[in-house]
């Protein structure tokens, strides 16, 4: 009976993505930022090596603006700009 109810729900076409990706906006993505700020702080911090650190920072902030532009679906405005600069 369960089979019966599983084939009928994917026939309905009610199962989606959404609540995985909320879930890994909500969970995941917080979890690996504060993992990446305290491995930043524990590789550079306890050494004094404030240049490397920032240099390193840099590269999150890059890396949070790109997962910033995915997650909130302004890309393809980005996109579209970037390609209304060559096109006239």
């Amino acid at each position: 009976m369960t089979t019966l109810t599983t084939f009928e729900t994917l026939a309905a076409g009610e199962l989606g993505t959404g609540n995985v990706r909320s879930w890994l906006i909500d969970n995941i993505i917080p979890l690996v930022l504060l993992a990446v700020a305290l491995l930043l702080l524990w590789l550079g911090g306890g050494k004094g090596d404030n240049a490397g650190v920032m240099r390193r920072l840099a590269g999150v902030v890059i890396a949070l603006a790109i997962i910033g532009l995915a997650v909130s679906g302004a890309g393809v405005n980005v996109g579209q700009w970037i390609a209304g600069l060559f096109t006239g």
